[in-house]
């Protein structure tokens, strides 16, 4: 089978197009526009679809993106002697459907306040909407994946995924040529998250850096902290 161009666009040379933009375009917001490295919140509004929404989105976001993390960029030979291939690709199939439904229910929560509530509505920006209707396209081929894994539809190959997404790590050369026959549902779930980490300098996702930042704190050295009164009394 011919490789297009375009395919060998996408899946060979996109992926450290989207991870160099991801962490120098990072670099640089944090360096010359701190004031914008927020959330945004609007906490006050909707406190109950915030709060049920939010929770659901980001157990499942976090779950989603620590075992693709993990159970795609863990070495074979340490795979294979924790579990089968076969039991490998189950966990991925049921830890991830479990994870994306309470992320995909989440999302559709948080949009939903969003788009229906005039205050918010009013404050949110081009960038917020499209990065919703990424992730929740993202969330639901997600899910469609899990249903064409276990059909086992002609094409597909979980070793082979893996073997893919370790490429991009390694600069494996033709890692492109991996991808050639597999369904679509996976080349344009790939392509939307590798378009995520693209986007993710120009929009609020930075103030994920925030959240993993905040970790330090639990190593950092205490602060003396002095009231006034005793440094009156000295």
């Amino acid at each position: 089978m011919t490789d297009p161009w375009w395919h060998q666009f996408l899946f060979g040379f996109y992926p450290y197009i989207a991870l160099t933009m991801f962490f120098v375009g990072s670099l640089v917001r944090f360096d010359r526009e701190q004031y914008t490295w927020e959330s945004d919140s609007s906490q006050l509004l909707r406190k109950h679809q915030l709060r049920l929404g939010s929770m659901l989105f980001h157990l499942g976001v976090l779950v989603v993106f620590f075992g693709h993390l993990v159970g795609f960029l863990m070495p074979e030979p340490i795979v294979l002697a924790l579990m089968s291939p076969h039991v490998h690709e189950m966990m991925a199939m049921v830890a991830g459907g479990v994870a994306g439904v309470f992320a995909l229910i989440g999302i559709t929560v948080l949009a939903w306040r969003r788009f229906t509530e005039p205050r918010i509505w009013s404050n949110t920006r081009t960038s917020d909407v499209l990065v919703l209707a990424i992730l929740w396209l993202q969330l639901a081929l997600g899910l469609l994946t899990v249903v064409f894994s276990l059909n086992k539809l002609p094409g597909y190959s979980f070793e082979v995924l893996v073997q893919y997404v370790q490429g991009i790590v390694t600069f494996r050369p033709g890692n492109a040529d991996l991808l050639i026959g597999v369904p679509w549902v996976y080349q344009v779930h790939i392509f939307l998250g590798l378009t995520i980490f693209l986007v993710f300098p120009f929009t609020r996702l930075v103030h994920i850096w925030s959240g993993f930042a905040s970790v330090f704190y639990l190593i950092r050295p205490y602060q003396i902290v002095r009231t006034r009164r005793r440094s009156l009394e000295r």
